[in-house]
């Protein structure tokens, strides 16, 4: 059977077909964010990785509309979907600013979200509206030094009195915690009680006896400031209580899967920037009279990133359109994350690797992003907890 050449099916190389997740609104947004990050906030990059990133950023994102993409347009928001926050999470990496990212994430898909799920009108009116309009910058209160993936061990207590609940313990690693107005708390309110014991606050932080006692020195992450919090006998209205009263580890499960899934978005846009940035340098650099990415070697790890990358990919967008369609797929969001954090180092690794010396020096941020995303399998959970728990999901 013989064709002609003009019906010959050709390979399309080229093509920038969006996934079905996404629409036109999608691609607006996308566009629109991405020119706000590489026009003023890229630019900065470099100082903020001295100082930290400024508190204008959350004005600025606020009156712009980027702080509640998906929280309703009562409070301030924009009434989208969840993708957007995925689109949120693929256009801030433009900023060259993992700690930029990580400290905008914390306030939108990680503290944003409990409050908007579990809060009552009068909490909304006084947290999230302003936090949605960038007015109040809001973190997270879960690690401590003595607990960190075992949520359980949480030791941090708040005992009743009267309409007041005294707070008592410390929080570390708290990403925003010395920038931040307000912090969702998690804290146990009845010892005896298991995972029953757990309850969550919105506590002020310049409530009398919330202390900021240390910025935190990080590998990475340099542009977002991480606290060392300590709580002493610092009381709080009993209508601060979010969620109900012993509930507050399963409210906190629950965040935790919208935040790792965001953060599997996120690992895959950073390391495909860098992988973008280190084809082009592999286009440009010669060595032995040719330019090295038509080495067969160099080649070849570009074809192994993008398969793993494009699996990272697939993988986020169909565990994205299960949980927005209503369904709760810890495992598949656990896979997710721990796919996707692993082959985002995996694959920046991979990019310094081909910038030799170069992408060990500053100049070329590799090193940066090397460091930022490293704390990807670390954060929001380890490799290791995702793995105890997908293991588990079948029976083991």
């Amino acid at each position: 059977m013989s064709t002609t050449a003009s019906k010959v099916i050709k390979p399309d190389f080229g093509s920038r077909q969006k996934h079905f997740i996404f629409n036109e609104d999608h691609d607006r947004l996308r566009e629109s964010i991405g020119r706000f990050v590489e026009k003023e906030l890229a630019p900065h990059a470099e100082k903020w990785e001295e100082t930290t990133f400024d508190d204008w950023v959350f004005t600025r994102m606020g009156e712009l509309g980027f702080l509640g993409l998906s929280m309703p347009e009562e409070y301030g928001g924009q009434g989208g979907d969840y993708y957007s926050n995925l689109v949120l999470a693929e256009e801030m990496p433009k900023g060259n600013s993992g700690g930029l990212t990580m400290g905008v994430a914390v306030h939108t898909d990680m503290a944003m979200p409990p409050i908007h799920l579990l809060a009552t009108e009068d909490q909304k009116q006084r947290y999230l509206k302003p936090a949605i309009a960038g007015e109040k910058i809001l973190c997270l209160g879960i690690t401590e030094p003595d607990a960190g993936s075992d949520v359980a061990g949480i030791k941090t207590r708040a005992v009743r009195d009267g309409d007041e609940f005294v707070i008592n313990g410390s929080k570390t690693y708290i990403t925003n915690g010395h920038r931040a107005h307000t912090i969702v708390l998690v804290v146990k309110t009845d010892p005896d009680a298991g995972y029953d014991g757990f309850s969550l606050f919105l506590v002020d932080m310049d409530s009398p006896g919330v202390i900021r006692e240390k910025k935190l020195e990080k590998l990475g992450m340099h542009a977002s400031d991480t606290a060392l919090l300590a709580f002493q006998d610092v009381r709080v209205p009993a209508e601060n209580l979010l969620g109900q009263e012993g509930k507050g580890f399963y409210h906190i499960m629950w965040e935790l899967q919208g935040e790792r899934l965001i953060g599997a978005a996120g690992c895959v846009a950073g390391a495909q920037r860098v992988f973008d940035k280190t084809l082009q340098y592999a286009f440009d650099r010669e060595a032995f009279g040719r330019s090295i990415g038509h080495f067969q070697v160099i080649r070849h790890k570009f074809a192994d990133m993008a398969t793993k990358l494009e699996a990272a990919r697939q993988l986020t967008y169909s565990t994205a359109w299960r949980f927005q369609n209503g369904e709760y797929p810890v495992r598949e969001i656990s896979m997710a994350k721990l796919f996707a954090s692993r082959v985002g180092m995996e694959v920046i690794d991979e990019c310094l690797q081909i910038h030799g010396g170069a992408g060990y020096m500053k100049e070329y941020g590799i090193e940066r992003a090397w460091r930022d995303m490293r704390l990807n399998r670390i954060g929001a959970g380890t490799d290791e907890i995702m793995l105890e728990v997908i293991g588990k999901s079948y029976g083991l």
